[in-house]
């Protein structure tokens, strides 16, 4: 039983929005995807995917998406990526995956995940990049990482601790320019030291912060920095 992450999936099965206008890496990578992952990952094996899952616009478009996710391996841990316009509340998107027999996906959202590994927690961040409502956001979103950190402390205090974020929660210009991340002052604050993100894509790889930032590890796992092979955490 291992925990395995990869992000920014970016499905498209019931929206016209292919991948490969990005580069040709991105040519039939659903079928390398499905490949790899069934390669590596086991049934009982835990699988992070931090944000943009899907392209579709509602949830109802999103059902090839989640049955090409539910037919791969092992139990998949959904977070919100900026793209994922369809996410609704909880509530929602448990009641969708229930109405057409998905099983084996759950999602983040204000919450925690339990795996017999370690407690998942996360939330999606905001970019550094924004000015408008930066400060907003930036609040709205920590407190979100928070309440998850105490949702997973509540249910299971004994466990490592695996924090999700879309965004990444540091910058070569911050590091640069000496200054903190409050994303990772709150992970500190609990001893975490584990935080995957995604979101970059590209030439934006050259911007990734990856290895111990005041203590805690850090790994970009989008799909395409992983040559769409999920990576193992833990």
């Amino acid at each position: 039983m291992s925990i395995y992450a990869i992000g920014d999936l970016h499905l498209s099965f019931e929206t016209d929005k292919p991948m490969n206008i990005f580069g040709e890496n991105w040519d039939n990578y659903e079928e390398r995807l499905e490949q790899l992952w069934n390669e590596i990952i086991q049934e009982d094996d835990t699988v992070l995917i931090p944000g943009d899952f899907s392209w579709a616009t509602y949830l109802k478009d999103t059902l090839q998406d989640f049955k090409y996710l539910n037919d791969l391996k092992g139990k998949k841990v959904l977070l919100k990526g900026n793209h994922d316009y369809w996410w609704t509340t909880l509530k929602s998107m448990r009641e969708f995956l229930n109405q057409n027999n998905l099983k084996n996906i759950d999602f983040i959202f204000n919450s925690s995940y339990e795996c017999d590994e370690a407690m998942i927690v996360g939330t999606r961040g905001w970019s550094f990049n924004e000015t408008e409502n930066s400060d907003k956001m930036l609040k709205r979103e920590l407190s979100r990482l928070e309440f998850s950190i105490n949702d997973a402390l509540r249910k299971n205090n004994n466990k490592k601790i695996i924090s999700m974020m879309h965004y990444p929660p540091i910058t070569q210009n911050m590091i640069e320019m000496k200054q903190k991340s409050e994303y990772l002052e709150i992970l500190k604050k609990y001893g975490i030291t584990e935080c995957i993100y995604g979101h970059l894509h590209g030439n934006s790889h050259s911007e990734a912060i990856e290895g111990n930032v005041d203590g805690i590890n850090l790994r970009l796992v989008s799909s395409d920095y992983l040559g769409f092979k999920p990576i193992k955490i833990l």
